[in-house]
Parts: structure tokens; sequence; C-alpha cells
């Protein structure tokens, strides 16, 4: 299978892939995305939205936790092997398991249902405002950030860690990119969510708990004795500072 990676030629307005088995819902978004200059494809089923972004990749994914034949889970797993594709959730009211599995699991935000659709569209702006952050290092850090056995570019989207590479969403490349900034400082969970997500945006505070833990797993995959994201209990996380 085919490379996913994020499309984009400037003159054209971002694509949304919307992945949802009910039809009312992916008629009316599509509808609010298209008036908003969006361009949307859609998809009824996770296995017919692999095969389609293999073929043509989008900006953003927006999908639908409960699905027939693949569900959501299963398809951002698939794609987190090949694309650092922006990834919003949609689950039912009562999903939190799913919530933060899925968050674990390597989506970048979640939405539930029923939801708003300007609040979906304020979400989906910031994903991708903050993905060209992530890219272009516009946001006052360009350049290489490197402190000590943690090397972060942000014009390529890569991590590593004593010379291996590391695999992040992009919240989570945001998220360590503000704590290594300024290591030895502690960040508390509003300013890792402005960082990761834009001011004005709303995130429960589980949902960056669980962007660092999954950090940590990465990390400790690579290196087992990995202990540079620390927790100060009731303040926040700051990043080891060895220097």
């Amino acid at each position: 299978m085919g490379s996913i990676d994020v499309a984009g030629a400037d003159d054209l307005p971002p694509t949304i892939a919307l992945v949802d088995d009910d039809r009312n819902i992916l008629t009316s978004v599509t509808m609010a995305l298209e008036a908003e200059g969006f361009r949307v494809r859609t998809y009824i089923d996770g296995a017919e939205a692999l095969r389609g972004l293999t073929a043509q990749p989008a900006d953003l994914a927006i999908l639908d936790i409960k699905m027939p034949r693949m569900d959501g889970m299963e398809l951002l797993q698939r794609l987190r092997r090949q694309s650092h594709i922006p990834v919003i959730f949609l689950t039912s009211k009562d999903d939190e398991v799913d919530e933060v599995l899925g968050l674990r699991m390597g989506a970048d935000d979640y939405i539930k249902k029923p939801f708003s659709q300007r609040l979906l569209i304020e979400r989906i702006r910031a994903l991708l405002r903050r993905n060209e952050l992530a890219r272009d290092g516009d946001d006052g850090t360009a350049g290489v950030v490197a402190r000590g056995d943690l090397t972060l570019d942000p014009a390529r989207h890569a991590c590593t860690w004593r010379g291996q590479p590391v695999d992040l969403t992009v919240t989570e490349f945001l998220i360590l990119k503000s704590l290594a900034i300024r290591p030895g400082h502690v960040k508390n969970r509003d300013q890792l969510i402005d960082a990761a997500y834009g001011e004005h945006i709303y995130v429960d505070d589980r949902t960056i708990d669980s962007h660092i833990k999954r950090l940590r797993k990465k990390f400790r995959e690579v290196d087992n004795q990995f202990a540079h994201i620390e927790t100060l209990y009731g303040v926040g996380y700051r990043y080891r500072d060895d220097g």
C-alpha cells in the first residue's frame, strides 16, 4: 500500500475526508463544509475510506468511530502507519472510553454527537492551521530544536531520539515542541492546549493527558529508559533539562 501524505497544493482549498455510515450526517456536514469553501470527499465505511485515502490523500479526515466493515479505530490505526494527516473523531455521547482510546491511538481531536457544525468547522480550521505551523515553523520557533538526545525538525515534521526516528502526530509534535523549547519550565494543561490546538478552542484536560501518555509510550519504544517528560501533579508537565 502506498504512503499517504497530507495533500496541499497552495492554490486549492483544503480537502476534507468525511467518513460516516449515517448518510444524513454525510449530506448535512458536506453542505456546511462546502459552504465554507472546503472540498469534501465522503465515504460510507472505513474500508472504502482507506482505499480512497490511499488513492487520493486529503488534508484532514473526520472519522465516525462505529461503522460496519472497518470501524474508525481500525481505520485510524491503518492511517497512522502511513500518514500524519490530522484526524477528528466523531463519538457518541457516552463513548468516553472510545475517546481516550482514540486519542492514545493517534487521533488529534474528537467531537461528541450530536455536534454543532460551527464547532466542527472551528476545530477543522484550528487543526489545519496548526498543521501548517508544525510543518513551517511559523510560530516564532522556526528551525530545528535540539535538546540533548532530542531533535525536532518542524519543516520536515521529523523527530529523533538518540538518532532513532520517533513517529509523532501533529498534536504530539506540537506538545513536545512546546515543552522542549523551554526545558525545565513547567507548562500547565491550558498552555499545552493553546500550543497544540490554538487559543479559544476548548479541549478537556484529559485530552492532553492522553497525548502525553502516548508520547511517552512512543519514546519508550525507542529507549525504555526515557523519562524526560515529567509530570508535576496538580501543576502540569515539563521537559527535563539535563544540561
